[in-house]
């Protein structure tokens, strides 16, 4: 049998604990090795240990202390920007070659969103995972790009309050910033603007999400066609990914781009998305967590099947 690399995961909050989840029900490549939180009455630390994972409450530097850090060649970081800065330092530190999953807006690595960029960074040492609200639209800014020049994109990501944990509230400037640089970087906007939403209805709704691209004049059923099938692409590993209608499109001239001051004329198109969570073990509504453990697991999945192929047969089998 082909061994799987251990993975370890910091952060025994909801998007921690739903990763753990996922990598011990669909690991094909990777398997769990320690979870790490920094409350011992985590449920996720709880969980952890019922279902005989090694656990620690020290933090990465109760990480390192466990027999099982020896093995552990992919690192999942689900805590938040400031603290992922320091503990990508402590690991790197002890274990140089360790790779580094980042699901928080610190992007000390490159920006990763696997339908659009996955296969250009396997082989980094700490990719970024972007944000909830990136995942779910830099795939609809690059399909849009991939037929004309996008000159301006914007993205509202709304998600329920009950679903944005204390992480996501902390950075709420990070999640504007690196979203809004990522639709630049990874999706091929000119210029990019990213706002987010936390909506307190009761009973909470599912994640919404809106994309609005300015372009070059296009072909509107070429870019209806390419938005059409990244979505598809996209529910290879995010099944509960759709859009709510077909894209909607407007002519418009000399309309002043966002930013620049320019005066231009060409191709509105609006994107209307939804994301339902597979509900492992946050609830269905919470599609914005849901898309980041499974866009990073997905992203994991590539590195690992990389560095499996690379190594000795002997360390294989």
């Amino acid at each position: 049998m082909t061994r799987k690399l251990k993975a370890a995961v910091i952060g025994s909050g909801n998007i921690g604990t739903d990763l753990m989840i996922k990598i011990l029900r669909h690991g094909r490549h990777l398997e769990m090795g320690a979870m790490v939180g920094i409350d011992p009455a985590s449920d996720g630390l709880a969980r952890a240990q019922r279902l005989g994972v090694a656990t620690t409450h020290e933090g990465v530097a109760g990480l390192v202390g466990l027999p099982v850090f020896a093995d552990i060649d992919v690192v999942f970081d689900a805590t938040s920007a400031g603290a992922h800065v320091k503990n990508d330092a402590f690991l790197r530190e002890r274990r140089p070659g360790l790779r580094m999953v980042d699901l928080t807006p610190a992007a000390i690595g490159p920006y990763c969103v696997p339908v659009v960029n996955g296969e250009a960074h396997l082989d980094a040492l700490n990719v970024n995972m972007v944000t909830c609200g990136g995942q779910a639209t830099i795939p609809m800014v690059a399909a849009v790009s991939r037929v004309t020049p996008v000159l301006y994109a914007e993205i509202v990501a709304s998600i329920s309050s009950k679903s944005a944990g204390p992480g996501t509230r902390a950075n709420i400037d990070e999640f504007t910033e690196t979203t809004s640089k990522a639709i630049e970087a990874v999706g091929g906007a000119k210029r990019g603007k990213a706002i987010i939403v936390l909506n307190p209805a009761d009973p909470p709704l599912i994640m919404r999400d809106t994309v609005y691209t300015f372009s070059a004049p296009a072909d509107e059923d070429r870019v209806a066609e390419s938005v059409e099938a990244m979505a598809r692409e996209v529910q290879q590993y995010v099944p509960g990914y759709r859009l709510k209608q077909r894209v909607q499109f407007d002519r418009l001239a000399d309309i002043t781009i966002p930013g620049t001051g320019s005066r231009l004329s060409g191709l509105k198109s609006s994107i209307f998305l939804e994301v339902e969570g597979a509900a492992h073990y946050l609830p269905a509504y919470a599609g914005n967590l849901d898309i980041m453990t499974s866009a990073a697991l997905a992203t994991a999945e590539r590195m690992a099947a990389r560095m499996l192929a690379s190594a000795p047969a002997a360390v294989q089998a």
